[in-house]
C-alpha cells in the first residue's frame, strides 16, 4: 500500500516538474519573441530617423561639427563610438541606437531620465524648474513610478527632499548613479550587438566601382 502511494505521489512530482518545465520553456520563448519584435521595431525606427535625418540634412547649410550628426554615419564614424561612451551620446544618430537598443533591454528608462536631467541642468526659469522637478520626480523616482530607475533608498529620499526648493543639482546624484550603470553595463552590450557591427562594417568596393 505505502509502495503504490509512493508511486503515486511520485508519478504526480514527474508530472508536475515536467508541466512546471513546459511553462517555464513557454515563458522563455514568449519572451524572445517579444524581445524579436522589440530589436525589428528598433531597427525599423532607426531606419526612419536615417531617412527623415537624411533629408532634414540636406535642407540645412553643411557645418562640421563633432555634436551635430544627422546622418547615418561612416564605419570610422561609429568606431569611434567604441572609444568612450560620451562619444557615443554626443552623436544624434548614436544616442538614438543606444536608445532604441535599451528599448529591446527593457531598460529605456535610464537614457530617458538621463536626458531628462540634461534638459532639466538647462532650465533658467525658477518657477520651470520646480515643476520639471516634480515631473522627473514623478516619472523616474517615486516608489512605483512609470518609469522608476533603480537607485538607493538614500538618493530617493534625498531628491524628495531637494525638489522642494528645486536647483541644477537635484538630480545630479541620481544622474551620475544611471550614466555609471549605463557605461558599465548597457554600453558594452550595445558595442557587441548586432546593429553597432553592422554599422562599422565597410562596403566592400567591386571593380567597378575602382574603374569608375
Amino acid at each position: 500500500m505505502q509502495s503504490a502511494l509512493f508511486l503515486a505521489l511520485e508519478h504526480n512530482s514527474g508530472r508536475m516538474e515536467r508541466g512546471g518545465r513546459r511553462r517555464s520553456e513557454a515563458e522563455e520563448a514568449e519572451k524572445g519573441r517579444m524581445k524579436r519584435t522589440i530589436i525589428k521595431d528598433w531597427k525599423t525606427r532607426l531606419s526612419y530617423f536615417l531617412q527623415n535625418s537624411s533629408n532634414s540634412t540636406k535642407m540645412k547649410s553643411k557645418k562640421v561639427g563633432k555634436h551635430r550628426t544627422y546622418f547615418r554615419p561612416s564605419p570610422e564614424e561609429a568606431q569611434l563610438w567604441s572609444e568612450a561612451f560620451d562619444e557615443l551620446l554626443a552623436n544624434k544618430y548614436g544616442l538614438a541606437a543606444f536608445r532604441a537598443f535599451l528599448k529591446s533591454e527593457f531598460c529605456e528608462e535610464n537614457i530617458e531620465f538621463w536626458l531628462a536631467c540634461e534638459d532639466f541642468k538647462k532650465t533658467k526659469s525658477p518657477q520651470k524648474l520646480t515643476s520639471k522637478a516634480k515631473k522627473i520626480y514623478n516619472d523616474f523616482i517615486e516608489k512605483e513610478a512609470p518609469k522608476e530607475i533603480n537607485i538607493d533608498f538614500q538618493t530617493k529620499n534625498m531628491i524628495a527632499q531637494n525638489i522642494q526648493e528645486a536647483t541644477h543639482t537635484c538630480f545630479s546624484a541620481a544622474q551620475k548613479r544611471v550614466y555609471s550603470l549605463m557605461e558599465n553595463n548597457s554600453y558594452p552590450r550595445f558595442l557587441e550587438s548586432e546593429f553597432y557591427q553592422e554599422l562599422c562594417k565597410k562596403t566592400p568596393v567591386t571593380r567597378a566601382a575602382q574603374g569608375t
